[in-house]
């Protein structure tokens, strides 16, 4: 099989969140006390966990919870949410962190973002991004010269859909003119990113781990898959 358009999901993908100290260290808890390095990694861990329940919620907070991808004001609510039932009481502290989720600037990409991206252009393959997110990540692109690379970005509040949705691949697909018989997705969730098999993609699962610790998995991907 010829793959003629590659489809990468964002966060944990082509981007990281990272864990920054210039702007957790001054998290505290309920006592007052600052949270440790497990705390902050774990509170990291939850604001960026593509599926699965990371607290106990109410039903209220889990419909909010299932659909923060299609609305931005459900995004807000559920992930102040989270960092209260995570070891954040302190709303201003929860608002600020929140802040910097939201923030395409705050994002790191991986250390072969950029090449994934510029090779599979270069030799003429379609490329899309596909992310279940409540916020425009096209600035993260933008400010690196990443967007000239991008045929298409299809964000699930934008579409009204979520991975692994079937639709919401078919809707990047058509943007591509792409056949997902000659298409690949790399995601960072099989369950998530997986959903493009069922239209018959090809798919490529990498490790979300932080960008220190991941330096060529998307360039492997591809090769592995015959694109580069």
């Amino acid at each position: 099989m010829t793959i003629r358009a590659v489809m990468f999901d964002f966060s944990g993908t082509l981007f990281r969140l990272e864990q920054n100290e210039s702007w957790l260290h001054h998290l505290t808890d309920a006592e007052g006390e600052p949270l440790d390095l497990e705390a902050q990694t774990e509170l990291m861990r939850r604001m960026t966990a593509p599926t699965g329940k990371v607290v106990e919620l109410s039903e209220e907070y889990q419909y909010a919870w299932e659909n923060r991808d299609l609305d931005p004001a459900l995004h807000r609510k559920i992930y102040l949410e989270v960092l209260r039932r995570s070891g954040v009481p302190k709303a201003e502290q929860a608002e600020a962190l929140y802040g910097r989720l939201v923030d395409p600037g705050e994002w790191t990409p991986y250390p072969d973002t950029e090449a994934a991206l510029k090779d599979c252009a270069g030799k003429g393959i379609k490329v899309g991004v596909l992310s279940n997110i409540a916020f425009d990540i096209r600035p993260a692109f933008t400010r690196r010269g990443l967007d000239q690379y991008v045929d298409s970005f299809v964000l699930s509040f934008e579409e009204g859909a979520i991975k692994p949705d079937p639709a919401i691949f078919q809707i990047l697909l058509d943007r591509l003119a792409a056949d997902p018989e000659e298409t690949l997705m790399v995601g960072d969730s099989a369950e998530a990113d997986g959903g493009a098999r069922a239209l018959g993609c090809a798919f490529a699962l990498v490790d979300p781990l932080p960008t220190s610790e991941r330096a060529d998995a998307l360039v492997a991907s591809l090769r592995g898959h015959g694109v580069l």
